[in-house]
């Protein structure tokens, strides 16, 4: 799994010929989609740069808004876990060498059908990383994604998290 996608529930399978087509433009003409246990969100698995994914979308809704319908959220996840603290934390810190030592980043957990400790996940991570911590001017989001037995942690910044509505109503304003 690289890119996690979420969208209304019982929409998975018009959502997936959506990302489909979207992949296909890309050049991935076979990519892996498959539902997860929770209704409404999707693992995808693609050749395709999942930050390319992404810019696609958004130039989708500037040119065409009409055309992504079932798209809720994209999420590049850039290292797929067991959900176990340690493991999480240690893709983290790999992770972080992309923060410079001048930049403030913030530990975000989605936490789904799982009863690990957000608060021992965020201390393992931030324990181990010099860089400052800030909720609310950061530079970098490490993003935890718990699916049941499955995690997904990725470094990015918040431009790289694609929320449709959010998209949207920035475009009117």
């Amino acid at each position: 799994m690289n890119v996690l996608v979420t969208c209304a529930r019982h929409f998975e399978g018009e959502t997936t010929e959506e990302i489909k087509e979207l992949l296909s433009e890309l050049g991935d003409e076979d990519p892996k989609i498959s539902m997860t246990e929770f209704s409404g969100i999707l693992y995808i698995d693609t050749s395709a740069n999942p930050l390319d994914l992404i810019k696609k979308i958004r130039e989708k809704l500037e040119d065409e808004p009409w055309s992504i319908r079932y798209t809720m959220r994209a999420i590049p996840i850039f290292s797929v876990t067991r959900t176990d603290v340690t493991e999480i934390s240690d893709a983290a810190i790999k992770q972080s060498e992309k923060i410079a030592q001048n930049q403030t980043y913030r530990i975000t957990i989605e936490k789904r059908n799982s009863e690990i400790s957000s608060g021992e996940i965020i201390s393992q991570i931030a324990n181990k990383i010099p860089n400052k911590v800030s909720l609310e001017k950061y530079d970098w989001i490490i993003l935890v994604e718990i699916l049941g037995a499955i995690t997904g942690v990725s470094v990015l910044k918040e431009v790289d998290i694609l929320s449709i509505q959010r998209e949207k109503r920035g475009s009117l304003e």
